[in-house]
C-alpha cells in the first residue's frame, strides 16, 4: 500500500496520461474508422481499394512495429511533433482499421431497401452513408466498438517505452527507487482496471439506451 500512498502523485500522471491517449486516439480512430469504412462500401473503386489496403495493412502489422514507423519515420520526412502525438497517431491509425471494420459489419445489417429508397429520393451516396445508413449501423456495432476501445487503453501501455508518460511507465522510477515491484505492478493493475470498468459501462450504458433489442 505504501508504493500507492508515497507514490500518489506519479500514479496519477501516469493514469492521466493513459486516459489522455485513451480519449484523444479513440476520437481519432473512431473519425478515421468511420471514414475508412466509407470508403470501403463506397461506389468509387479506387476508394474501395483505399480501404482495403488501409485496414489490411494496419490490422495485420504488430502495434510496436507501427509506433517505430511513426516516432522514427516521419521526423525524417520533417514531421517533428511531441511523442505524446506520434503515440496519439500510431494508436489512432491502428484502432481505426478494427473500427472501420466493426462499422462496416453495421452497415451491412442494414437492408439494402433502405439505400434504394433514399437515392430514389435524390440523395447522394455521401448523403444515404451519412443521413439514412449510418444511424442505422450504429445501433448494432455500440458493443464491439466499446470492446475495440477497451483494448486501445490496453494499448497505451506500449507508449510507455517511446517516452510517452502513462500508466505502465511508472514501474521504472519507483523500481528504481526500490519499491516492491510486485505490489508497483499491483497498482498499475488497478489503474487499468479502472479506466476499462468505465469503457465497458459507459458502452453498456449506450448499448441499454440505443442499441438494437436483442
Amino acid at each position: 500500500m505504501d508504493v500507492l500512498t508515497q507514490n500518489f502523485s506519479l500514479y496519477g500522471k501516469g493514469l492521466w496520461g493513459t486516459v489522455q491517449l485513451t480519449l484523444l486516439a479513440g476520437a481519432l480512430s473512431l473519425a478515421v474508422g468511420v471514414v475508412i469504412a466509407g470508403f470501403r462500401v463506397s461506389p468509387v473503386k479506387a476508394l474501395r481499394v483505399f480501404g482495403t489496403v488501409w485496414v489490411a495493412v494496419l490490422r495485420n502489422t504488430p502495434l510496436t512495429l507501427l509506433f517505430f514507423a511513426v516516432l522514427l519515420g516521419l521526423p525524417r520526412f520533417g514531421v517533428v511533433l511531441p511523442f505524446q502525438v506520434f503515440a496519439i497517431l500510431a494508436l489512432g491509425a491502428y484502432t481505426s482499421a478494427f473500427i472501420c471494420e466493426a462499422v462496416r459489419s453495421g452497415i451491412n445489417t442494414v437492408p439494402l431497401g433502405q439505400g434504394e429508397a433514399a437515392r430514389s429520393l435524390g440523395m447522394t451516396f455521401t448523403q444515404t452513408l451519412a443521413l439514412v445508413v449510418l444511424p442505422q449501423a450504429a445501433r448494432s456495432v455500440i458493443s464491439p466498438i466499446g470492446s475495440t476501445l477497451i483494448a486501445l487503453a490496453k494499448n497505451s501501455a506500449i507508449a510507455g517505452s517511446f517516452s510517452v508518460t502513462e500508466l505502465l511507465g511508472t514501474y521504472k522510477p519507483l523500481n528504481e527507487l526500490g519499491y516492491s515491484i510486485v505490489w508497483t505492478f499491483v497498482w498499475i493493475a488497478v489503474g487499468y482496471l479502472a479506466v476499462t470498468l468505465a469503457l465497458a459501462g459507459l458502452f453498456g450504458l449506450l448499448e441499454r439506451k440505443f442499441g438494437v433489442a436483442r
